[in-house]
């Protein structure tokens, strides 16, 4: 029985130091000969936000306080979850590793989802800093707020990228309707606008958007210090059914991935 055990102990460490291989292998390629490689990581969802600022606020005329704060943490989340989400597609499509050696397959989805975990977490100094420019200040229950989101957020995204990664080996079409379906959610989800502007006889439909309860969850944790917890519960409870349904499928099919690689 002994020998049993450390077999398995060592087998899981073997795992552990191939998911630390795997995620610095993406961590390099993301900043790899970038000269600012971390400004750059920030650039986009500051850019979209400078954008979306001048067309909604200035242009449009739409009245929300300390608007761009509210557009910044919103984005900054979404981006996490449209960059897991959208690549999810191309993960195992292609992947010699998955041919060469035997290893939970789990592993490449674990390790980008971690990578735009990652990602996300350098991005929090951002927010603090706009939020010191408004004069405000992160308040002490992002202490618990921030690991509880954080765990949510990577359960949902990496559901759904053993969902799309799997699947996409199988019927192709699969990352091109990822896209699709990751931009229409991008405008139903309150984003560019606060919850507060749909109208009342819509605004229960909002649980029926899974990503909305999350980005709410963010921003109100970011800007209020505050999270409200039927939008926390409904988070957690389409986490858990999103990696329930991408593990499932993922475990019925994996063991065809090296036949049509």
């Amino acid at each position: 029985m002994q020998v049993v055990h450390t077999g398995n102990r060592r087998s899981l460490e073997n795992y552990r130091d191939l998911l630390l291989v795997l995620f610095q292998k993406e961590f390099k390629i993301r900043y790899k000969q970038k000269v600012l490689g971390y400004l750059w990581s920030i650039a986009n969802p500051l850019a979209n936000a400078a954008i979306y600022y001048f067309a909604f606020s200035v242009i449009m005329g739409i009245r929300e306080e300390n608007y761009i704060l509210f557009l910044i943490t919103g984005l900054f989340a979404w981006q996490w979850f449209s960059n897991a989400v959208g690549s999810s597609p191309k993960l195992f499509v292609g992947n010699s590793l998955i041919k060469k050696i035997a290893f939970p397959r789990i592993l490449i989805p674990l390790s980008a989802s971690l990578n735009h975990m990652v990602h996300f977490i350098l991005s929090i100094p951002v927010i603090i800093l706009f939020l010191a420019i408004h004069n405000a200040i992160p308040s002490v229950h992002w202490l618990w707020g921030i690991p509880v989101l954080l765990t949510i957020h990577l359960m949902m995204s990496l559901g759904l990228s053993l969902l799309f990664a799997s699947l996409n080996l199988f019927l192709r079409d699969i990352e091109r309707l990822v896209s699709i379906l990751v931009h229409f959610t991008f405008y139903l989800t309150p984003i560019l606008y606060s919850e507060d502007l749909i109208p009342p006889d819509y605004k229960n439909y909002i649980f029926l958007n899974p990503v909305a309860p999350l980005i709410i969850s963010w921003r109100n944790l970011f800007l209020d210090g505050t999270i409200m917890p039927l939008y926390m519960l409904a988070s957690f409870g389409y986490a858990l059914i999103f990696f329930g349904i991408g593990y499932f499928v993922y475990n019925k099919l994996s063991w065809k991935f090296a036949e049509v690689i």
